[in-house]
């Protein structure tokens, strides 16, 4: 009888200290600030999930939700509305159509781009045009069908780049607009003629010989693809939450730069990267990442913004422009200059 009375006591005494335990563990995650992000889930949200599983957003007070979305563009109206604080986003006409129609997002950091070596977004042409000499330069797509994403994206200011390079105008090819996982599809069953993909269509159809990659690194270096935006309301209600969240974004952002190396996740992080990435994003698929060619991603968070203006006027001469806007409207540098001020910056990489 002693016995299981000191067993219930000190059942007791264990379930009292855990209760203790746990109320100020509760009570510091009430104490969190909740921000709410939209993403796509994919592999160039890369510093959202890192500073998640990190605990970097945590170091900042911060607590994130994160909601996902089937297209960048559905982004636009609830970051307007203050129903998200911050968001994926990409370079495109509709951001500056949004901009110009008052509503207030501001592209804050980079998220994606394309250094030499890492052009996450090739040019994929059919192998069989390839193989047959039909298609040899970029000049020999005139008059073919070129599949796009979207109307008014940055894939489409590359294509322009890549033709213009050959004396071609983006007018003399036949444009398809089909989401990036029909493309290696379309390639497959000859529904288009070449593609302006991304990552991992672009190495699922080089692996199974459907395509081939045509390089744009010279003709259309560090193009600015992937952003991080705030929204107006984050900003003007909550600055130094948003300078937090930067903090945190751009030790996301290094770490995941550590995983790189050589155009490929073979660097030291490498294999953490993809641990978080195949389990928080739609790219399940671990040994993938072993193949495919990651984004870019400014580790000091700076966005390129004179690719950002070669994309604008390409908009712009497009007539895909609503309004009137400036880039200047659109690109905002603060919030990443105040998080260098405090995490300085980055190491050169070696």
């Amino acid at each position: 009888m002693k016995n299981r009375l000191n067993g219930m006591t000190i059942t007791t005494a264990l379930g009292a200290a855990l209760l203790c335990l746990a109320a100020p563990l509760a009570a510091l995650a009430a104490d969190l600030v909740e921000v709410k992000v939209g993403t796509n889930n994919v592999i160039s949200d890369a510093p959202f999930f890192i500073a998640n599983e990190k605990g970097y957003f945590k170091e900042q007070g911060i607590r994130v939700t994160l909601v996902p979305f089937d297209a960048g563009p559905k982004m636009i109206a609830p970051l307007g509305t203050g129903q998200l604080d911050a968001a994926a986003g990409a370079i495109s006409a509709g951001l500056f159509n949004a901009a110009a129609r008052g509503i207030v997002i501001k592209v804050v950091a980079d998220k994606g781009s394309t250094p030499p070596g890492y052009d996450y977004m090739p040019i994929l042409v059919r192998k069989a045009l390839v193989d047959s000499g039909k298609v040899k330069t970029f000049g020999d797509l005139k008059g073919m069908k070129v599949a796009e994403a979207a109307k008014g994206g940055s894939p489409g200011s590359k294509l322009n780049e890549a033709l213009k390079s050959n004396g071609v105008e983006y007018k003399d090819v036949q444009h398809e607009y089909l989401g990036y996982p029909q493309h290696v599809t379309a390639l497959m069953n000859g529904a288009v003629d070449a593609a302006v993909t991304t990552e991992p269509s672009a190495s699922q159809a080089i692996s199974r010989g459907i395509a081939v990659p045509f390089p744009t690194d010279k003709i259309y270096p560090n193009q600015q693809v992937a952003v991080l935006l705030y929204g107006g309301d984050f900003i003007k209600k909550s600055p130094d939450i948003a300078k937090k969240f930067m903090v945190a974004y751009l030790k996301g952002a290094r770490f995941y730069n550590g995983a790189l190396k050589g155009g490929h996740f073979a660097g030291p992080n490498a294999a953490e990267v993809i641990s978080i990435l195949s389990r928080d994003s739609s790219v399940k698929d671990a040994p993938l990442y072993k193949i495919i060619v990651p984004n870019g991603m400014n580790p000091d968070g700076r966005v390129n913004e004179a690719s950002i203006r070669k994309d604008f006027q390409f908009y712009k001469d497009q007539g895909y422009l609503e309004g009137n806007v400036t880039v200047e409207q659109v690109v905002d540098h603060s919030f990443v200059d105040a998080a260098l001020k405090e995490l300085g910056p980055a190491p050169a990489a070696k």
